[in-house]
């Protein structure tokens, strides 16, 4: 059987070869590793916009070929919980590696969102198994990684290992927060998965935050009582009212 070419040398420093508007899901990582750059990973986070819960980072790098195709795959918010769940189950089964990293409310209040953000993006990457060689981001570069990346737009739409990121990180934190319904059972998290919905905001009227909710967001904020001393933190410039 003939021997496959080597591939050629790495430039880690040369642009990103231009990707067709029609290349589809996985245009960018065909791209990469046609200039020797692969393993590709994809990070994301599910939860940024949540005012109870943790925020979670998935990273994932997909095979090449047939098997790093994955049947459905695409946007974790544009599938259905039973969607995300068969899609979750293939790409943890396929992905070459795959982590998820939990950051706490209390460290989002402590740190801020964007800053927490960007260190999960760089604790999940560095918890994989196989060290990329490149690495695609949804929306905003990670600084201090040891390998070239670039921050796409919208990249859980456009790259597939995104979107498989995005896929790992959204259903670990949906888990966590039905987990978390048990032991807070008044506020409804196995429903609205921490987002500020109008059900999730009648509960915080009506019992005021719990210790899973961000105190460095407006809404929970506004829903403590008089006097309780809750002092501001260094994230309140990252007021997030957001719903799912």
């Amino acid at each position: 059987m003939p021997l496959r070419p080597p591939r050629p040398a790495p430039d880690p420093g040369a642009p990103v070869t231009t990707i067709r508007r029609d290349a589809g899901l996985y245009g960018y990582e065909r791209a990469l590793a046609r200039r020797g750059l692969w393993p590709v990973a994809g990070a994301d986070e599910a939860g940024r916009g949540a005012c109870a819960g943790p925020l979670v980072v998935g990273a994932v790098i997909l095979p090449e070929g047939k098997r790093g195709q994955v049947p459905g795959l695409a946007d974790s918010k544009l599938l259905t919980p039973a969607a995300r769940d068969r899609v979750y189950a293939q790409v943890v089964r396929r992905a070459v590696a795959w982590t998820a990293v939990v950051i706490p409310p209390q460290e989002v209040d402590r740190r801020g969102l964007h800053v927490c953000n960007v260190i999960g993006m760089r604790r999940a990457l560095a918890r994989l198994d196989v060290a990329p060689a490149y690495v695609l981001t949804d929306g905003f570069p990670v600084p201090g990684l040891d390998v070239p990346g670039l921050a796409v737009w919208k990249g859980d739409r456009v790259a597939a290992c995104i979107a498989a990121a995005s896929v790992v990180a959204k259903v670990t934190r949906d888990r966590l927060m039905v987990d978390l319904h048990q032991a807070y059972p008044d506020y409804g998290f196995d429903e609205h998965k921490g987002y500020s919905t109008p059900e999730h905001q009648q509960a915080l009227r009506r019992h005021g935050p719990c210790a899973q909710h961000r105190f460095s967001y407006v809404n929970v904020r506004g829903a403590l009582p008089a006097g309780s001393g809750v002092r501001d933190t260094e994230a309140d410039d990252e007021e997030w009212v957001e719903t799912a």
